[in-house]
């Protein structure tokens, strides 16, 4: 039998376009195996959470942490593990009432294995594991674990576990605070965001052959600046793209410099910052960048700075939209990538895990995503 050669991007194409199916699969998958309960007595009578990861885990470390104090009204902040390896008495100067969420897609990243070991053993912290795999070294450190196996992916950059493990966090936020009504919104997003995946697809793909821009910036407030950061992140790593992100608001502060027609600027405009975030978006269409907006809904303002919009049109509340925010950045890389003649699959330089040699400082792997 002859061998069959693999098209170039067709693992990460199939997992961005499997997002909506991924997520109905993963969130009855965690409830059904029984650990969504398990986690919710894990973290319940705890007053903060510690959301630890890195790369495209930490960025959604900072979503979800954001996403817990919306849904939860109890505090919760993010952080590098690396941060937390080598300035713990920063970051934990007196942990108290702290559940540690540390998340790594492969569970074999080296800091984030290290950070949970750290957690239970030197601080007496009992912490909750969040991964895709099955079997990990992630679980072996942590007192409890979340396992997302219909979300684990074979390309190298995380699309569908991103999203998928952000949703999976968010329905425990819900479980913790008795939302009821808002767990019911998490689990019927894949149906209400699955037509905008299919029709951004041919938009984006079309956008990206017929312009050429030599920087990309990502720009978002609150939580979707934790969303910005991946997209920044997706087009880096996929198209190897020199990229930049900032708060929306920041970004009049200096950054503003490098407008110009050949920038691609990406917005991320929320609700709760709608009307601020547009008077930004204005003012650097004002200057000639080209604008990717994506926004869930656009008023006339919008519509006319925009050269690409994205508007989602998901009928519930802004925490639960979240994840939706994600299909234009990894689309963007996507195409991009391809665009250069490179493989999403296998991006340069990059493979799926960190694993870091023991007693050393050199990587045998120097994927910093997952």
């Amino acid at each position: 039998m002859p061998e069959t050669k693999t098209v170039r991007g067709a693992f990460t194409l199939a997992e961005i376009l499997s997002q909506p199916q991924c997520w109905t699969d993963c969130l009855q998958y965690v409830k059904g195996t029984g650990q969504l309960s398990a986690a919710c007595e894990h973290v319940s009578n705890q007053s903060e959470l510690l959301f630890v990861g890195c790369g495209s885990s930490y960025y959604l470390a900072s979503v979800a942490a954001a996403s817990w104090t919306a849904i939860t009204g109890r505090h919760a902040r993010a952080v590098p593990a690396s941060e937390l390896l080598l300035y713990p008495d920063l970051v934990l100067p007196k942990a108290k009432d702290v559940a540690p969420v540390v998340i790594s897609r492969s569970g074999k990243t080296t800091e984030a294995v290290k950070a949970a070991e750290y957690l239970e053993k030197a601080r007496n912290l009992h912490t909750l594991a969040v991964t895709c795999a099955e079997n990990d070294l992630l679980r072996r450190e942590a007192s409890a674990a979340l396992v997302l196996a219909p979300a684990d992916e074979a390309s190298t950059v995380m699309t569908r576990s991103f999203s998928s493990i952000l949703l999976a966090l968010q329905l425990l936020a819900t479980s913790v605070a008795d939302q009821p009504t808002l767990a019911d919104a998490l689990h019927g997003l894949a149906r209400l965001a699955g037509p905008c995946l299919t029709a951004l697809r041919p938009r984006m793909e079309d956008f990206v052959q017929k312009h050429h821009f030599t920087d990309y910036v990502f720009l978002g407030q609150g939580p979707f600046y934790g969303l910005a950061r991946e997209a920044m992140l997706k087009v880096t790593e996929m198209s190897a793209s020199y990229t930049q992100v900032f708060n929306t608001l920041e970004f009049r502060h200096g950054p503003k410099a490098i407008v110009g027609a050949d920038v691609l600027v990406t917005f991320l405009i929320s609700e709760t910052g709608y009307e601020a975030e547009v008077d930004v978006l204005e003012e650097i269409k004002g200057l000639a960048a080209t604008t990717l907006v994506v926004t869930n809904a656009a008023d006339s303002r919008v519509r006319a700075a925009a050269d690409l919009l994205v508007e989602l049109k998901l009928d519930v509340p802004e925490p639960v939209r979240l994840a939706a925010f994600t299909f234009a950045g990894q689309l963007l890389g996507y195409y991009t990538g391809m665009k250069k003649g490179l493989n999403p699959d296998h991006p340069p330089h990059l493979s799926r895990v960190v694993v870091l040699e023991e007693g050393t400082s050199e990587e045998t792997s120097q994927h910093a995503t997952i």
